[in-house]
């Protein structure tokens, strides 16, 4: 990175606006083959930095210089897609952790997912917005990146068309800059992501949490592999505490992808992900969507 810029970028939902729709729309299945309901929490404001469009957060940085954008999902229940808007962003790390890089103007980010993309900024005095369109909707929030002194317009919290759902398509595209070594797992699970909306419960292999749940076994020193395959018509993103893991498997594909700590698992896909048991202790394992994760779908690892 040339200079010392640096943009930091947190988007989320308005606290305490949010509201559950709690039952499927009229004549929506609650299976996995259901159309994907992809935002059961409506919510009334966008925010990026606590700022939503109205008055949104302008930072100034040098024309012709260069840019580490690290932007954090740090919403309760939203998944977004970054526009870069005419930007050609680098993708060089998730969830802190780097990547071969990955060149584009739009990214998608699920909760708790992170995202460091280095940008070059043009030579021209520019306002450059960077927003993050909501998941299947076209509300969107973001921040401006000033470059010199050019004027600031005003820039609308609706996008023109709404955004598509969230896929696996970069998920897939992404390879570790530091893999883990090659290794047969030890040990495997099978976490079947459970639950529907009617009722609104949530559950790991159709259990929903409660202090009696015994937790996933596994010893020190193992190579642990977790299967998550998404049983509902809803996208969890799916995050592993005390612990890194490596993306090793979509569908029956296997590769080397990317090393994060939160994985988006899709409504009716299947995702592996393999980590070291280097790190004892009682840890959690849970969809980071808010709502799912205190109606159930968490549950623990414990190892000494």
């Amino acid at each position: 990175m040339n200079g010392p810029t640096a943009a930091p970028m947190a988007a989320g939902a308005s606290p305490a606006m949010g509201s559950v729709n709690r039952a499927p729309p009229a004549g929506m299945a609650t299976g996995a083959a259901a159309k994907p309901d992809l935002n059961d929490v409506t919510y009334d404001a966008f925010l990026a930095n606590d700022r939503t469009l109205d008055d949104p957060d302008v930072v100034k940085v040098e024309p012709g210089g260069r840019v580490l954008l690290r932007v954090i999902n740090s919403s309760s229940m939203s998944a977004f897609h970054v526009d870069l808007g005419q930007l050609d962003g680098e993708l060089i790390a998730v969830d802190g952790f780097r990547v071969a890089p990955v060149t584009a103007r739009r990214f998608p980010i699920a909760v708790a997912q992170r995202l460091d993309i280095r940008l070059a900024i043009p030579g021209a005095p520019a306002a450059h917005p960077v927003l993050a369109v909501l998941e299947g909707e076209s509300m969107q929030t973001g921040i401006v990146l000033q470059a010199g002194r050019a004027a600031v317009a005003r820039i609308s919290d609706t996008a023109s068309v709404a955004s598509p759902a969230l896929t696996l398509d970069l998920e897939s595209r992404l390879r570790a800059a530091a893999p883990l070594k090659p290794r047969k797992a030890d040990r495997v699970h099978t976490l079947n992501l459970t639950g529907e909306m009617s009722g609104y419960v949530w559950s790991i292999n159709n259990v929903v949490w409660n202090q009696e749940v015994v937790p996933l076994a596994l010893a020190k020193g193992e190579r642990v592999e977790l299967i998550f395959v998404n049983r509902t018509p809803m996208p969890h993103p799916m995050h592993l505490h005390g612990h890194e893991f490596q993306v090793v498997e979509i569908d029956g594909k296997r590769f080397a992808g990317a090393v994060r700590d939160t994985v988006l698992v899709p409504p009716g896909r299947r995702v592996v992900v393999a980590f070291d048991a280097n790190n004892p202790g009682l840890w959690a394992l849970h969809c980071h969507l808010l709502y799912h994760l205190e109606a159930g779908m968490f549950t623990t690892l414990r190892y000494v």
